[in-house]
């Protein structure tokens, strides 16, 4: 297996590799359980790595790169005018859906 991915918390980690699993990319999560000792290790340890099949490497990356854009982009709710972050796909607002 191969690293794609280092989280920035065991809820990104989970999420990402929600978004993997469900493009058929299966995979792994190393790190888990060192969120227990933070404070104790360096920071460049404690965070949660995702790895995948090296045959699913670019796809992978593919992915994490578009949702890493999404973080930096912003849309405007059709429904209430709210502005939401790009990796939102409701409105935090009225909870109407991004489409």
């Amino acid at each position: 297996m191969e690293q794609v991915y280092q989280a920035m918390n065991l809820l990104e980690a989970h999420s990402l590799k929600g978004l993997l699993v469900s493009h058929q990319i299966d995979c792994v999560l190393k790190g888990e359980t060192l969120s227990a000792a933070v404070g104790e290790l360096p920071p460049d340890v404690q965070g949660v790595t995702l790895w995948v099949e090296p045959e699913k490497v670019i796809q992978a990356r593919t992915l994490l790169q578009e949702y890493e854009a999404q973080s930096h982009t912003h849309w405007i709710c059709q429904a209430c005018g709210e502005e939401n972050a790009g990796s939102f796909e409701l409105c935090w607002q009225c909870q109407h859906s991004r489409e």
